[in-house]
């Protein structure tokens, strides 16, 4: 439990905490964020670790100088990038066998469940979307690698998904972090990326429990 409310600490107060390790570790900030950035996108164990509102409050704090945004976000790319063609990697090899607990509290099957759901409605652009979306983001390659979509086709999904993602929330936080309104409500903006980003997630967990029940319904 005390890991829980770490986590969730950190993630609602990030721009306390980032600032914190910047002062401490100087330049390995960058390989942090790499680290973070690499294991939210590539392990299916990690899907808690921030993402969208760690790459805003990245780019708000390198308005300051304190990193170089341009180097930040080719960094980020670059791990979301190998995150994502990992977590396929894994999938495709040994995808089934993670998930084939049903009572697993770590490989859960809902969110494969989750997943499946986006992928019915949006095919492979899923890879792309998934970007935006907490957990799914984690998944997505994950499923894509179980169901065996072609590589050159996931590679492709792959990148544009990853410049989208990190160039939107990192160059958004750069170029809107040093407004006084920003920097002061900075707290209640990471919450409110936070829920914008979970909610399509929501609704899609909502709709597979709808769903199942009206399958069970049926005589």
């Amino acid at each position: 439990m005390e890991f829980i409310h770490l986590v969730i600490d950190f993630i609602l107060h990030i721009d306390q905490h980032l600032a914190t390790l910047i002062a401490q570790y100087g330049t390995w900030i960058y390989a942090i964020l790499f680290l973070i950035v690499f294991c939210e996108t590539g392990l299916v164990v990690t899907p808690f670790l921030p993402g969208d509102s760690l790459l805003f409050v990245a780019g708000a704090i390198a308005v300051h100088g304190s990193m170089n945004v341009h180097l930040l976000v080719l960094l980020l790319i670059t791990a979301a990038i190998l995150g994502d063609a990992l977590n396929y990697t894994i999938g495709r090899f040994m995808g089934e066998k993670l998930f084939s607990n049903p009572d697993s509290k770590i490989f859960r099957r809902r969110y494969l469940d989750i997943t499946q759901g986006f992928y019915a409605r949006h095919g492979g652009k899923t890879i792309i979307l998934a970007r935006f979306v907490p957990i799914v983001r984690t998944f997505a390659p994950f499923v894509a690698g179980m169901g065996r979509m072609r590589y050159v086709h996931f590679a492709a999904y792959n990148v544009v998904g990853a410049i989208l993602w990190v160039t939107l929330f990192t160059y958004g936080g750069y170029f809107f972090g040093n407004l006084p309104a920003v920097q002061s409500n900075l707290h209640y903006l990471i919450i409110g990326i936070i829920i914008v980003s979970i909610l399509p997630g929501m609704i899609q967990l909502v709709r597979h429990k709808v769903n199942g029940s009206a399958r069970a319904q049926i005589p």
